[in-house]
């Protein structure tokens, strides 16, 4: 699978431990694949558009109210 990864504009410089990359799945496939930017060869995670939804909503309902 060869996706084009983009690094989260939340992401920080290399000392950053919160370090998250995503790539969007072929349209056919659909979804989005989620991964450790700090260990690029350790596999990734591969959602559906409405989980990845999910777990954004999720990120943003947890760290908003931290």
């Amino acid at each position: 699978m060869n996706l084009q990864w983009r690094k989260s504009t939340h992401s920080g410089g290399v000392s950053d431990e919160h370090c998250v990359e995503i790539g969007r799945l072929s349209l056919v496939a659909g979804g989005v694949a989620v991964r450790d930017s700090k260990d690029p060869d350790g596999g990734h995670l591969t959602l559906t558009v409405s989980q990845f939804g999910a777990l954004l909503d999720e990120i943003k309902r947890t760290t908003c109210n931290a």
